[in-house]
């Protein structure tokens, strides 16, 4: 090798080697081990499933180990005969969101495992389900093989009925006691006299969780006003409408588009790598967008939000936030619950330790006011 030679070559490697900086000495993100539990299908009940799952598969401290499908034979149905749960946006055919998941495995060259949970009530708080069929035990099966396999405990994060979890915790209560990190719940009411969405789905379910001594955070979806209402304990706000998707990653908006579509095309994966005309996804655009999930996977990530000096609102990681920056509230503060025979419960602050925390944000318009700028920012910075 002559000397040219040996001289381009070292030149060439000190080029290529990555630099000794700062910023290469920093220690790794912590990635939080999560089983995401959702009530979606395919066609959406309620996009936010839709939206809430890419941030599973984006957020940058999820690890994300599992996602449970909660699907109900209710909706799986074109009239549904459920005795709260019965108007006609509800209505199906639908099933579970399979097709959901195998996009964003694709999306993000994840293999993410899935499985469903069981279709039909529980039968009591205490029902192990175990003569439920083969195929609709595989998600209670995955809760126990990731917290059996899983080196560090687990965070579960109910978005649904909680039926899943509830079945898995009768099965297997030490292994919960000994694995599960938090439940986060989103769920409830923040106010009595009003039998929400997620609770009336399975009460038996609720029953099972929130009489338990199990670590959970509670997230209420409604107020004794309903679901789309507001109060400081509630996590319920409202973007006006969706119009920041047209700019998200290509195959992230492609994937959104695709629910907010209802398509249900053969060629699932492949509508992932081509955009639809624009008159086939216009009107989903301008309708208004309700979301309950965003304080759930803000409280699991350790990410807060914040006003910045400019008057912009971001959701970052705790450990990023400058001496300048307005942190909002997002609070949990430990509480006593009464549960009634129906799910349904009212809580107590409390100074002592308690197992149960609930959400407080403080003052829900001024949260409001900064999600609907900072949750766009933090889905345009989410690149597969």
């Amino acid at each position: 090798m002559t000397l040219a030679v040996v001289v381009l070559f070292a030149m060439t490697t000190a080029i290529l080697a990555p630099p000794t900086t700062a910023a290469s000495s920093t220690p790794p993100v912590h990635r939080v081990p999560i089983i995401d539990v959702t009530d979606l299908y395919q066609p959406f009940q309620d996009p936010g499933d839709n939206f809430d799952l890419v941030t599973a598969y984006a957020l940058p401290e999820v690890d994300l180990k599992a996602i449970i499908l909660d699907t109900h034979n209710t909706f799986r149905s074109r009239i549904s005969d459920h005795p709260i749960l019965h108007d006609s946006d509800h209505n199906g055919p639908r099933d579970a969101g399979f097709i959901s998941v195998l996009q964003l495995n694709y999306i993000f060259n994840r293999n993410i495992p899935v499985g469903t949970g069981p279709f039909d009530l529980m039968r009591s708080p205490e029902d192990k389900m175990l003569d439920a069929p083969g195929f609709q035990q595989q998600g209670i099966e995955l809760i126990l093989k990731v917290l059996r396999e899983s080196p560090e405990p687990v965070a579960i994060m109910s978005f649904g009925s909680a039926r899943p979890i509830a079945v898995a915790y009768n099965r297997d209560p030490d292994l919960f006691r000994s694995k599960l990190a938090r439940i986060y719940f989103s769920g409830g009411s923040s106010s009595a006299g009003y039998l929400e969405w997620n609770v009336a789905l399975d009460p038996n379910a609720a029953l099972r969780l929130l009489r338990s001594n199990l670590p959970i955070d509670i997230f209420p979806c409604a107020t004794k006003n309903g679901p789309f209402s507001y109060e400081a304990h509630n996590s319920y706000w409202q973007l006006p409408d969706l119009q920041f998707v047209k700019r998200l990653d290509p195959k992230i908006r492609r994937y959104l588009e695709y629910a907010l579509g209802r398509k249900c095309r053969c060629d699932f994966l492949r509508a992932m790598d081509d955009d639809f005309a624009p008159s086939e996804i216009i009107e989903a655009y301008a309708h208004p967008h309700h979301v309950w999930e965003t304080a759930l996977w803000m409280a699991v990530s350790g990410r807060v939000l914040v006003s910045l000096p400019s008057g912009q609102h971001r959701i970052i990681p705790a450990g990023q936030v400058a001496p300048q920056d307005k942190v909002l509230p997002n609070l949990l503060e430990p509480c006593i619950l009464h549960v009634s025979g129906d799910g349904t419960f009212t809580f107590e602050l409390t100074k002592t330790p308690s197992n149960f925390r609930i959400y407080d944000r403080r003052d829900p318009l001024e949260n409001q006011s900064a999600l609907r700028e900072a949750l766009p920012e933090l889905y345009l910075s989410f690149h597969p």
